[in-house]
């Protein structure tokens, strides 16, 4: 196989959100704490770049909204947008700074059964679209003889 193919990771998400001034305040509070820099901003989105990642917040046209209802991870499309942390201490930290914005925490921050060593925090922003942090030590799936468990879940 060609690894001149081969991905690089995901250079950026794009959400659309239904009041860009209120997702601007949620997010300003927590992408710099991940990490991450706001390089664009302007009345109809945001764009903040950190750890090859990008997470572009954009207005929802009006016509749109009105046919939309909230974020529903059980909609077609996204279910959730996952952030890798780099330890445990990160996210009960990140825990701390969420606790602070009043947001939606679904469950965490706790372990989970899919690799050994799974630690994660599952939240919500002001649309309610699925935001996780989450931190898997070592090579996580790709370690000797280590399985992703699917669980219940999957």
């Amino acid at each position: 196989m060609n690894n001149k193919l081969h991905i690089n990771g995901i250079a950026h998400i794009a959400l659309n959100v239904s009041n860009i001034s209120k997702s601007k305040l949620f997010y300003d509070k927590i992408l710099p704490h991940l990490g991450m820099k706001l390089v664009h901003s302007s009345i109809k989105s945001f764009y903040y770049i950190g750890g090859r990642t990008g997470v572009l917040i954009q207005q929802l046209n009006k016509e749109s909204l009105e046919n939309n209802k909230k974020f529903s991870q059980n909609n077609l499309g996204l279910h959730h947008l996952c952030f890798r942390m780099k330890s445990k201490i990160a996210i009960d930290t990140f825990y701390k700074i969420l606790l602070k914005t009043n947001c939606n925490i679904i469950r965490g921050p706790l372990s989970g059964d899919w690799v050994p060593g799974y630690y994660y925090l599952l939240f919500e922003d002001p649309d309610n679209i699925r935001l996780e942090v989450n931190y898997v030590p070592d090579k996580g799936v790709f370690e000797n003889k280590v399985k992703f468990n699917p669980s219940d879940d999957y």
